[in-house]
């Protein structure tokens, strides 16, 4: 700029310059966290919603499936099944905080009333159950083969656990740490959810959901969806549940209230866990193209981008919006009787992605899946990637107890051999 110039110029050739500035994308201010969990890799890309690119790459030591936020929404847990540990993270930086030894967590969750957190272990068969407050084992119940994923009831008394290696929906009582019913749904199930209390099982070693009435412990119909059903998924507003299929490379839709098919996405690439976005749209692990789906539910159309090997688990952490703080001194206004004065809070500074880049992240082009026009309401938070029934509100998070409470072990006929290395999970 010409120091000589007349002000009216200046003013003419800066405004340009602001407004283009000020229609940038604001980058880590505004974009969600992707957490993409990589089972062939053993690591976890971390992705900028915005940019649609790498922000980061967590290494783990085996095999990550499942990831669950806690309820104090401050710890994202990391299940390392193969590694027999647990990664506790940061959500809003990707940093790891530290990691836990666990027996061998697959899949995790916590009760909707937040007094129970358990996991399951596939390869052990064994779900162990903790007491939320002070992550202390309270039961370790053996089980047929293959514990896979859960869902609990609103009330928070029971969890029912898929049982992939005999066919089984196995229902545990919570308060007493004890089995009180399993029922045959089908070959290899997998992905349960609670819904209008009914159980919805995605059975994998066919092609089809499986319904449950958990009152009477039967099963009450099949819906046939597509080959390797897997992850059963209701959208933010409850009218359209979502099974996707690793065989057939499809998400069949259902209707919320009825349950009947209304509608079928072709996804190649093998759709495995989902999680849904603040703006609608749909994040879906393509567990065999080592790559995810970004769905848009009103237009019918996707994009696709590169991750590790053998993507599973998927979970969208929203970026928390500012809150406003009260000031420690009241204004005059406020000894008048107003309300106090407010600040916005200091945003988290943007933490820089890792030194070794991933592999190439570009999208590729946007493709019509021929999926019904509609609007999606939002979803102030994903449960990522996990089965989860959360009609029941979670209470915070409590504070951890300074003193260790003693362990407890109930139904000991139940019990496999304790491991040590699990005992307490310590969170903050």
């Amino acid at each position: 700029m010409n120091p000589q110039a007349p002000p009216s110029r200046r003013v003419r050739l800066v405004l340009p310059v602001l407004a283009a500035l000020l229609a940038l994308p604001q980058g880590r201010a505004a974009a969600d966290l992707i957490y993409v969990l990589n089972s062939g890799e053993a690591s976890v890309t971390v992705i900028d919603s915005v940019t649609r690119t790498e922000f980061r790459r967590i290494p783990v030591l085996r095999e990550p499936h499942h990831l669950l936020m806690a309820p104090n929404g401050r710890d994202l847990l990391i299940a390392d099944s193969a590694a027999n540990e647990m990664l506790i993270v940061n959500p809003d930086t990707a940093e790891i905080i530290r990691r836990e030894r666990i027996s061998n967590p697959y899949h995790l969750g916590f009760s909707p009333d937040g007094k129970y957190f358990v996991i399951n272990s596939l390869r052990r068969g064994q779900v162990d159950i903790y007491d939320a407050a002070s992550m202390a084992l309270l039961a370790r119940l053996s089980t047929p083969t293959q514990p896979s994923h859960m869902a609990f009831s609103p009330d928070s008394k029971r969890v029912f656990v898929t049982l992939q290696g005999t066919r089984g929906l196995l229902a545990i009582d919570l308060d007493e740490r004890r089995a009180l019913w399993q029922v045959d749904v089908g070959p290899q199930p997998a992905g349960v959810i609670w819904h209008n209390n009914r159980l919805l099982v995605g059975v994998m070693g066919g092609d089809y959901v499986t319904v449950v009435d958990p009152a009477e412990a039967r099963v009450e119909r099949q819906i046939t969806t597509a080959r390797g059903s897997h992850t059963v998924w209701p959208a933010p507003d409850g009218k359209t549940i979502y099974a996707t299929s690793r065989v057939d490379s499809a998400i069949t839709l259902l209707d919320g209230e009825t349950l009947q098919v209304k509608g079928r996405w072709d996804l190649p690439g093998g759709p495995d866990d989902m999680s849904v976005a603040p703006d609608g749209k749909l994040w879906v692990t393509l567990r065999w193209a080592a790559r995810i789906a970004i769905i848009d539910p009103a237009t019918g159309q996707y994009e696709t981008m590169r991750v590790g090997r053998s993507p599973h688990g998927i979970m969208v952490h929203p970026t928390p919006p500012p809150q406003p703080i009260a000031t420690a001194d009241p204004s005059p206004s406020a000894r008048a009787g107003e309300p106090p004065r407010a600040e916005p809070r200091a945003e988290t500074p943007a933490v820089q992605p890792a030194a070794t880049p991933g592999p190439s992240s570009g999208t590729s082009p946007g493709t019509s899946l021929g999926l019904p026009s509609g609007s999606v309401s939002l979803l102030p938070g994903s449960l990522l990637g996990t089965a989860y029934a959360a009609e029941a509100p979670v209470p915070p998070w409590p504070e951890r107890q300074a003193v260790e409470p003693p362990l407890v072990i109930s139904q000991p006929h139940l019990l496999a051999p304790y491991n040590s290395l699990s005992r307490r999970l310590t969170l903050r």
